[in-house]
């Protein structure tokens, strides 16, 4: 798996800050993922966590998502999730994830908001499968966002290997 640089991802006081890639594992299901933290561009402080899953494996198209986010209490209602995601897409576009979904659970308005503010588009609700981790985590029906990459222009400059 090649990771590449996503350079600086900044949006006003956000920036999302590389902690680490992961290859994934088949035998695990686990995707290969970029990890990073929202933080205050000028104080550092963290404020939530974002992850990139690269696979187009159907868990993940269908239930999953590409993107996984979440703020902590103080920081929520200031949209920096839906920033988050926006500054993932051309990242996400140059690992071929076209289109890109996101999912939520369809209680949870304030994902939904996001994935609309990210400029998704809702396509479905879907049960979700018993025997999966999200099913014995409690969750049974998840909202399918889409958004079509095929307008996002930049691309990540430098390539680098996975860790």
């Amino acid at each position: 798996m090649t990771f590449y640089d996503p350079g600086p991802l900044e949006d006003g006081d956000l920036e999302l800050v590389l902690e680490r890639t992961y290859r994934g594992s088949r035998s695990l299901g686990l995707a290969p993922a970029y990890a990073f933290s929202m933080r205050q561009r000028e104080t550092g402080v963290r404020m939530g966590d974002i992850d990139l899953r690269l696979s187009n494996d159907p868990y993940i198209v269908l239930y999953a998502g590409h993107i996984g986010y979440g703020v902590e209490r103080a920081y929520r209602g200031h949209r920096y999730a839906a920033r988050a995601c926006r500054l993932l897409l051309p990242l996400a576009k140059a690992h071929g994830l076209d289109p890109l979904w996101i999912t939520c659970n369809p209680d949870n308005l304030a994902s939904r908001r996001t994935c609309e503010l990210a400029g998704a588009t809702l396509v479905e609700i879907v049960e979700v499968p018993p025997g999966t981790d999200l099913y014995r985590r409690g969750e049974r029906e998840k909202c399918r966002y889409r958004i079509d990459l095929a307008t996002v222009q930049r691309a990540p400059a430098a390539v680098r290997s996975a860790r």
